[in-house]
């Protein structure tokens, strides 16, 4: 063999090692695509759909549990006291127990534990990012965890059956971040719409209850106007109705002051309390709106890094010595809180 045969069978070897794996010792096959291109687009608007009837368990719960954590994810953690204010006497209607959630190399819920308290209004706040949405996305079993539980009135959300699970959502409304109207019927057939698809009732009940939760939500005499008709204030307004229809015990709103000025957004604020007052259950606010906050909220649970930092009645967090706590409550430039 000359010596040019020999060097470039020695430059192959070199380059055969190169595309190895490193914890396989497997040669990288570059057609395949990227694994995790599938996880490109982060979970964003809530959309209910229906799942697909799956032969396989959704999750083990039961697990073998998280490996220890890090220096350095003891330092990411060390303002999350955990610590919760319970309301006394008052069960949870939701309950999540050390939830793990990624997307690929995106962990989002990193041992989430939370209680969302009966008959109260609840707020979920964090900075953007933080996986509010993800938690509520769990809740209805949209997305299952990696890891953990979610019990809702005590039964655990990912060993359902799915038609335990269709039955389980119809105790939540949900109001979406721009109401998420059907863009070709009008109002009242919007509104309609949940009664007709999960009830038996004609259409005089329908139109009965309807237009009480239209005119709950101040759109009486607004049933044939279209979506594109509506200001924002207004779809929100109407997708609140919506989401009031089946009489749900648990009533879920994913960031509901978005894209609303202040007046408006106060305005909602206060349309969430009256319609509590009147009909009770478990509301959960999910947002990064302080005022909100201040005008509505009646429990609290500050969310960061997958996991809950503080929680408790809104008066208890907003007088918390925890620096992150007071920070965020606050909006304060300094302290645990940065741009990263």
């Amino acid at each position: 063999m000359s010596r040019s045969d020999s060097d470039k069978d020695r430059l192959d070897e070199e380059r055969l090692a190169d595309e190895r794996d490193p914890l396989g010792g497997e040669i990288l096959d570059h057609d395949e695509p990227d694994v995790l291109d599938e996880f490109d687009d982060q979970p964003g608007e809530l959309e209910l759909y229906e799942r697909e009837e799956r032969a396989e368990p959704r999750v083990s719960v039961v697990s073998e549990g998280a490996p220890a954590p890090a220096a350095d994810d003891e330092d990411e953690f060390r303002w999350h006291t955990e610590a919760r204010h319970a309301v006394e006497g008052v069960e949870d209607a939701v309950e999540f127990v050390d939830v793990h959630k990624a997307f690929g190399r995106n962990r989002v819920l990193r041992g989430l534990n939370l209680g969302i308290p009966e008959g109260r209004i609840s707020m979920i706040l964090g900075p953007s990012g933080t996986g509010k949405s993800v938690c509520i996305k769990h809740m209805v079993g949209l997305l299952y965890p990696d890891q953990g539980d979610i019990l809702v009135h005590g039964e655990s959300v990912p060993n359902m059956v799915d038609d335990d699970l269709f039955e389980m959502r119809k105790k939540f409304g949900v109001l979406f971040q721009d109401g998420a109207l059907f863009g070709s019927m009008n109002l009242y057939d919007n509104v309609a719409f949940p009664l007709r698809q999960h009830t038996d009732k004609g259409e005089d009940e329908i139109y009965e209850i309807v237009n009480r939760r239209l005119k709950e939500v101040g759109l009486a005499g607004s049933h044939d106007k279209m979506p594109n008709e509506l200001s924002g204030g207004m779809r929100k307004r109407a997708g609140f109705a919506r989401a009031l229809v089946l009489d749900p015990e648990i009533v879920l709103f994913d960031e509901p002051d978005s894209g609303l000025d202040p007046v408006r957004t106060a305005l909602l604020c206060e349309l969430i309390k009256e319609v509590h007052a009147e009909n009770g259950g478990a509301y959960v606010v999910i947002t990064h709106d302080i005022a909100s906050a201040r005008r509505v909220a009646e429990f609290i649970a500050v969310l960061w890094r997958g996991r809950i930092v503080e929680s408790g009645p809104a008066r208890d967090l907003f007088e918390s010595e925890n620096p992150f706590v007071r920070q965020f409550l606050s909006g304060e430039s300094q302290g645990p809180l940065g741009m990263e």
